[in-house]
């Protein structure tokens, strides 16, 4: 049996209710009582934020120069010389190919320049994709945390509109005759489709859990703020990156190298992209947490200025561990998602799920050292962040809270929303950059996309925090949740039932049919 099977029969375990045990906890998470003064941390992960810094002065310096170099005038820094390098190679032997005369000089040829070598030509489709970006992640956060039960409109929207949007962008690409795209963007659509029809059952809890984040996230005003504020510092560093890829877009680099060097600012766009999201949910874990401690944000036994101090932390000494579980916490989600709905679709055939559930143990292991409920632990406590992750899934382990972590979809109805919101972005800018220079669209489309898709994901990013906040605040102490929303508690309770009962039901009849198979055995 796996591991995640190991607390079956486990109940979450109650910790002492009252204002004591919210003191003791509140002093273990490292947090004053009262006027208490807050602790010093130590920084932690600090090689993966040395990494991270350096990442951005040599990127920055990058994009800066691809900039440049075609700003107002073609190959201002003469780098087009260094594009021989990526041409075809010429084998040993060969005829070297005849030089042509040059042609003779024409001041009109000197002064005038085609406006697609420069870089002022594509710089304006990233400047309307940062406005679409930026305006659907503002009305994002409006329409989810501005009422109460923006968890429903949230979960529609995603669920609904994700699969028709990506088979109507999968026909503006074969109308384009990009038949590569086409087909990627229906595949995707399909995916989507079967994703949604394989966990179908999960989606009235994952509502539930959706609205009461959104709630908690509606008592705190000032998390908000924070989002929006991070939305516009990501904005910034997006003036800088798009102003170097319209550089690259306008270098002429043979053998698909400009889609190589978009492919890496790419990377590095996720990567910081990821960063900031993350800062913002260690901000609001950290609120979210000292509100359900100290039984709501007006109690007397609140700290002082409690966002400043989660901000401080936040982008002073937990900022190496942000880094580092960073690059590659989204990605390894991403693809315990795609295994766990595959291998509940399985039924009995065996070598199939033989197949899977090897790749399943592959990805749990990762999970144990990569997830987001670390970030969490470390708005708590300032650990680092892979004691932070294995802190965090050993609690809900022990606990059995795994089973109802394992069920609810609210971060895949969450990541819809972000990738709803990334190709709204990229149809925008591709229509118009196809309308323009047709030759360019996909490349323009796909990098708006990603601007697009980080800039929605700051502020989902707090809804998520909120919903991985009262996970953590369950399995510390039921008696947290139960104070705040007694109803919301039992229903939860009664999911964890419910989960774990189906768990254990389900291990049996594993084991017995594998018992079925060898000889003179008979079924437990």
């Amino acid at each position: 049996m796996s591991s995640s099977e190991e607390g079956e029969s486990a109940n979450p375990s109650p910790c002492p209710a009252g204002p004591a045990a919210a003191a003791a906890v509140a002093g273990a998470a490292g947090v004053g009582v009262g006027a208490a003064a807050w602790p010093r941390r130590r920084c932690r992960d600090v090689f993966w934020l040395v990494v991270f810094l350096l990442h951005l002065l040599v990127f920055g310096g990058a994009l800066a120069l691809t900039g440049l170099n075609r700003f107002g005038q073609a190959d201002r820094f003469n780098i087009d010389r260094f594009t021989n390098l990526t041409a075809a190679p010429r084998f040993a032997g060969s005829p070297e190919p005849a030089r042509e005369a040059p042609p003779p000089p024409s001041l009109e040829a000197e002064e005038v320049t085609p406006k697609s070598e420069l870089t002022e030509s594509y710089w304006p489709y990233y400047g309307a994709a940062g406005a679409v970006g930026t305006a659907l992640a503002w009305a994002w956060l409006a329409a989810a945390a501005g009422k109460k039960d923006g968890g429903r409109v949230v979960m529609r929207a995603a669920v609904h509109s994700l699969t028709a949007y990506l088979a109507v962008v999968s026909v503006l690409c074969f109308w384009g005759k990009h038949f590569f795209w086409g087909v990627a963007f229906a595949v995707g659509g399909a995916l989507h489709f079967l994703y949604v029809m394989s966990v179908l059952d999960r989606f009235p809890f994952t509502m539930l859990v959706l609205q009461k984040a959104v709630r908690m996230v509606w008592e705190l005003p000032d998390v908000m703020r924070i989002a929006y504020a991070f939305v516009l510092v990501m904005l910034c560093w997006m003036a800088l990156w798009s102003f170097g890829v319209s550089g690259i877009l306008a270098f002429h680099i043979p053998n698909g190298g400009q889609w190589w060097a978009l492919l890496i600012f790419s990377v590095s766009l996720f990567w910081t992209g990821a960063v900031l999201s993350n800062t913002v949910h260690v901000i609001v874990s950290g609120m979210v947490f000292l509100v359900l401690i100290h039984g709501g944000q007006a109690a007397a036994s609140m700290p002082p200025k409690p966002l400043l101090k989660s901000l401080q932390y936040a982008v002073t000494t937990s900022f190496g561990s942000i880094c580092y579980g960073s690059l590659f916490t989204a990605a390894i989600r991403t693809l315990r998602w795609e295994i766990r709905g595959i291998r509940s679709k399985i039924g009995n055939n065996e070598c199939l799920l033989c197949c899977v559930d090897f790749l399943f143990h592959i990805v749990e292991t990762l999970v144990r050292f990569f997830n987001k409920y670390a970030y969490v632990q470390i708005a708590i406590n300032g650990q680092s962040f892979n004691r932070s992750a294995r802190d965090a899934w050993e609690l809900f382990q022990s606990t059995g809270v795994e089973a109802l972590v394992a069920y609810d979809c609210s971060g895949a109805v969450l990541l819809m929303s972000t990738i709803l919101g990334g190709l709204i972005t990229g149809t925008c800018t591709g229509v118009w950059t196809y309308f323009k220079q047709s030759d360019k669209a996909i490349m323009v489309g796909s990098t708006s996309m990603l601007m697009g898709m980080i800039l929605v994901g700051v502020t989902v990013v707090v809804v998520e925090s909120a919903v991985t906040s009262i996970y953590i605040c369950y399995a510390e102490d039921p008696r947290l949740i139960q104070r705040w929303d007694p109803d919301f508690f039992d229903q939860m309770s009664e999911a964890l039932h419910q989960r774990l009962q189906y768990r254990s039901a389900r291990a049996h009849q594993i084991l017995n049919s594998r018992l079925d198979q060898l000889p003179n055995t008979s079924s437990i």
